[in-house]
């Protein structure tokens, strides 16, 4: 597709990526795009995240899906949700160029698409590395990433319930009470991450916290964790235990080995090195790696998000129908 000169650059709102960029189309796309990514068949830089203040992060992603294929960047603003309610955490753009003309085409609204792309990461891991019969679902966080990652892993998994925690036990209530009807199973509102989790076989971090939410002792064998809460050297969502008792993966081993906050705090403890990362989910999609190994072995799938992810799924809205 080459662009000319002549022709507008095309804006894709927040509410034709919502109509469009459902979980069917976005799991398969970030699927591949992991797959690609390990492979070395994309090209991009570490991203740069500048702190603003207290709860309150700018992001730098720029990549190409390939050498002859669309490159852009993902300009983003992280704000904790409780500090102006009612917006959303992640709000920015993505910016693709055409592969052949280096013109830009396209500015699509990139707080969708962070959204749905991250929770569609979580549903691809999940897949590849849950066990087969998991049914129990427990969400760490109550945010717009709580809701995404309900409905993209229950796309992978046939779920029975959904059991919910919040910084405050009124959060996980009021989150119920928006999405109880929406999925035809039980959605529950614990009162703590321990209650949450403690039946859990599919377990999603999605905090902004400080410091674990999250304890080894809390989790029981066989189970899998999406940790994706923080994407920074820094905050922590579960301790160094389950870290340490974990098979751990990541998206990006390079991003986790530099800012992965709960691999770098079990690593400065002394307790791991850098081989606990057994590798990337694109390998483990791609045939490279074995995942899970046993019923009751614990797996993490570390999410830092990825550029690659968010240009595989822009440029699919952008030429696609």
């Amino acid at each position: 597709m080459i662009h000319s000169e002549k022709m507008p650059i095309r804006f894709i709102d927040r509410d034709e990526v919502a109509r469009r960029l459902t979980y069917e189309r976005c799991i398969p796309i970030v699927r591949e795009a992991m797959i690609a990514f390990s492979r070395g068949e994309t090209k991009q830089f570490l991203r740069s995240i500048l702190p603003l203040s207290e709860g309150r992060l700018f992001g730098i992603m720029p990549g190409a899906i390939g050498s002859h294929a669309p490159f852009g960047a993902k300009l983003i603003s992280a704000f904790d949700h409780y500090i102006v309610p009612g917006t959303p955490s992640h709000q920015g753009i993505v910016a693709l160029f055409d592969p052949q003309s280096g013109a830009p085409v396209c500015i699509v609204h990139a707080g969708e698409i962070t959204s749905r792309r991250t929770a569609a990461a979580s549903a691809v891991a999940t897949d590849a590395l849950a066990l087969r019969d998991a049914h129990r679902l427990a969400i760490i966080g109550t945010g717009d990433q709580a809701m995404t990652h309900a409905r993209a892993v229950s796309k992978v998994r046939k779920l029975e319930t959904i059991v919910v925690a919040g910084r405050l036990p009124e959060h996980a209530r009021e989150f119920v009470g928006r999405m109880q009807g929406e999925f035809g199973i039980p959605l529950i509102a614990a009162g703590s991450a321990e209650e949450a989790v403690a039946q859990a076989d599919i377990v999603c971090t999605l905090t902004s916290a400080a410091e674990p939410v999250v304890k080894g002792t809390w989790i029981r064998p066989g189970t899998h964790l999406n940790v994706v809460g923080s994407s920074y050297a820094g905050p922590t969502e579960i301790d160094n235990d389950l870290v340490v008792r974990s098979r751990f993966f990541a998206d990006s081993r390079e991003g986790v080995q530099r800012q992965g906050a709960e691999f770098l705090r079990a690593k400065e403890a002394g307790l791991i090195g850098d081989d606990h990362i057994v590798g990337e989910i694109g390998q483990v999609l791609g045939g490279q790696l074995e995942g899970r190994r046993s019923r009751a072995e614990i797996t993490i799938y570390k999410s830092l998000g990825h550029i690659v992810q968010d240009l595989a799924t822009a440029w699919d809205l952008y030429s696609g129908e």
